[in-house]
């Protein structure tokens, strides 16, 4: 045997075996992507321990879109359209409300896997492939508040592990591939494009962490410019195909202009900057330690620009979400660092020399990055598929919203939290269930309206999924009244707490009627008090441009 041929042998050899690691990478996250989404979708139910306005704020918006409604078009939300037709597509497979973002988020789990299965298969060493795709599929499944304990079960905010996910893999992206393809450029066009529009059009925060990526990618690395040009281009085309058929994209700048201004850009005081930095310090840390060993080799300007990166648009985007803990960000770059040292550690070391201490050491940081995360998620996901096939808890017994259940997972003071507010929503429920016909268009003075969904009312147009004192409106930035409330017919208004005096600040409600009760004033009448409620009804009939025909109300009994 020649020369030649010896060397075409081992090459086929080596290819062979490298071809073989991939497609078990990848078939490794296909299966695990399927046993997530099972166990969130087969149970069919969403188990919550605390977060359960905000619940009820996804879960308006999504009975809005199965409803016929548009988002940014026919309701305000700083949020993408994606947050409500995931759970729209989970509600529309499932038919149920309740069962709605469990079974969303497992068909997203579904669609996003092959993705991640490219990404993480052709790019990473198969013993950082396996722990780091594992680690952000249980982020993107959890139904926990990234920080939070194994027991805070909410589907509340999930939109925001949407984010961390898709942005995780695509920083993966800076890496060029192990071993090119066929095709290698549109695939990674294809996927790269994928992951940002999914950020984009969930919550534009990671969206434009995403973009910044791509220009970053397209600036500084020739090797991979080709697949970043066409990914951007196909982001572009296809927001332009997306907003001919949408035709919101200027409404939704509006209305995330509006947040930004409610929030003054950077949300948080210096006080919880500084908490988000010492709660991610050990991150941080780990991070600077093995980017530095991976810099000391590479020597490269990209990469330590990657690195900061992805260190700054992270922590950026953590202090714009409710999170204490969890810049998925970091994680994503040390892996990206110990696939670099990976592949440099024969060609820089001298021959002879101990070798195996730095590649074992870089793989040894990633997985202490990963593992305790993925342990936690392992458990809370396998907590919430318990409660459910169980149905442990109490369910919420409203018409729309029966497979909804508040469990107490030695969680009692967010539990008798809950449940006091749950009792609010009750009697709400009670007085409109008593108005027949129902009475579409309600509208809520508080951070959720989930009278809607719940009873099966047509929303009204115009008006917001959720209004959030200081983070969605404030005293300076709201919606105008006449536009907010053009399309409503019934307002509840959430009486004071008890606790609520002449010295005590004012509460998001007492705000929120401070600044709207004026126009209800003048154009509804007070015509019920409950324990809870002061029920509106309006004057006259609503039907300017654009509304519904008026709902008839019959006369109710306990008007002042």
């Amino acid at each position: 045997m020649t020369a030649a041929t010896g060397s075409s042998t081992v090459s086929g050899r080596i290819a062979a075996a490298s071809t073989g690691r991939t497609v078990s990478v990848s078939l490794f996250v296909l299966a695990m992507a399927g046993v997530l989404a099972m166990l969130l979708a087969l149970p069919g139910e969403t188990v919550t321990t605390k977060n359960l306005n905000d619940l009820f704020v996804l879960l308006d918006g999504t009975h809005r879109v199965v409803s016929g409604q548009v988002p940014n078009r026919d309701f305000h939300t700083a949020l993408g359209p994606l947050a409500y037709y995931v759970p729209a597509a989970g509600y529309w497979v499932s038919g149920s409300l309740g069962a709605a973002i469990p079974v969303g988020v497992g068909l997203l789990i579904l669609v996003l896997a092959p993705v991640f299965a490219h990404v993480v298969a052709c790019r990473l060493h198969i013993a950082l492939a396996l722990p780091f795709a594992t680690f952000v599929l249980f982020i993107l499944a959890t139904p926990i508040n990234l920080g939070e304990g194994v027991t805070s079960l909410s589907f509340a905010k999930f939109y925001n592990r949407i984010g961390w996910a898709a942005l995780a893999i695509l920083l993966v992206m800076y890496l060029p591939p192990r071993r090119v393809r066929a095709g290698q450029d549109r695939l990674d066009a294809l996927c790269a494009a994928g992951l940002t529009l999914t950020m984009l059009y969930t919550k534009a925060t990671y969206g434009l962490a995403a973009l910044g990526f791509l220009a970053l990618v397209q600036l500084f690395d020739p090797r991979q410019r080709r697949w970043a040009t066409l990914a951007i281009g196909t982001v572009l085309v296809t927001g332009l195909v997306v907003e001919a058929v949408w035709q919101s994209s200027l409404a939704q700048m509006a209305d995330l202009l509006l947040a930004w201004q409610v929030d003054g850009g950077v949300r948080g005081s210096w006080g919880q900057i500084v908490d988000h930095l010492l709660g991610n310090l050990t991150d941080y840390v780990l991070l600077a330690l093995i980017a530095g060993l991976a810099l000391m080799r590479t020597r490269s300007v990209g990469d330590a620009l990657f690195y900061g990166y992805c260190a700054v648009a992270g922590f950026l985007i953590i202090n714009q979400n409710f999170q204490a803990w969890g810049i998925i960000t970091l994680h994503a770059a040390a892996v990206v660092a110990a696939e670099t040292i990976l592949r440099g550690v024969a060609d820089i070391d001298p021959p002879g020399r101990d070798r195996w201490s730095v590649p074992a050491g870089a793989k040894l940081l990633v997985l202490v990055l990963v593992l305790p995360t993925i342990v936690h998620s392992a458990l809370a996901l396998s907590l919430h598929a318990g409660a459910a096939v169980t149905r442990s808890g109490q369910e919420i017994a409203f018409p729309n919203l029966d497979r909804v259940r508040l469990a107490q997972l030695w969680t009692w003071n967010d539990h008798e939290a809950a449940k006091a507010y749950l009792a609010t929503i009750e009697e709400g429920v009670g007085v409109l269930a008593d108005l027949d016909p129902g009475p579409d268009g309600v509208l809520v003075l508080d951070v959720a309206n989930p009278f809607s969904a719940a009873v099966g009312l047509e929303p009204p147009s115009g008006d917001a999924a959720g209004l959030s004192w200081g983070r969605t409106v404030n005293a300076a930035h709201f919606l105008a009244p006449e536009r907010m409330l053009a399309d409503v017919q019934i307002v509840l208004e959430p009486k004071p707490a008890p606790s609520e005096d002449a010295t005590s600040p004012p509460s998001a409600a007492e705000s929120l009627r401070n600044l709207y009760g004026p126009y209800i004033a003048a154009k509804f009448d007070l015509f019920k008090e409950t324990t809870h409620w002061r029920v509106h009804r309006r004057r006259e009939p609503r039907c300017a441009d654009g509304c519904r025909g008026a709902v008839t109300l019959p006369p109710m009994t306990g008007a002042p």
